[in-house]
């Protein structure tokens, strides 16, 4: 599995209720249409005007090639279009998922 964290930031921080109102109710949920996508997380680390970056998101894929398929999607296609209207990603990392990790038990 491979794993993609990105660090974004607003722009314009005035705006981080609704940047977080849609990824609760838009971001999640196109999800599913997204095959590749075996998980995806985003998470507030600063509400500071000036910080270097206001979130990370988490998205851990099948695999790098099934993912690159769905960002040609229309799905992933209007996530893009929305979410440049409000924040960038200003660094990505990725790699490989090394052995099953750990979960916690339900």
């Amino acid at each position: 599995m491979q794993s993609i964290v990105h660090k974004i930031r607003l722009l314009d921080i005035g705006h981080a209720q609704a940047f977080e109102n849609w990824v609760l109710d838009t971001d999640y949920a196109t999800c599913p249409e997204l095959p590749s996508v075996r998980s995806f997380d985003v998470c507030r680390v600063s509400s500071a005007h000036d910080a270097p970056f206001h979130y990370i998101e988490v998205i851990k894929v099948s695999s790098n090639e099934a993912f690159k398929r769905d960002m040609g999607s229309a799905s992933f296609a209007r996530l893009v279009e929305c979410f440049s209207t409000m924040a960038e990603v200003v660094e990505e990392v990725a790699g490989t998922q090394l052995g099953a990790g750990y979960r916690a038990p339900a």
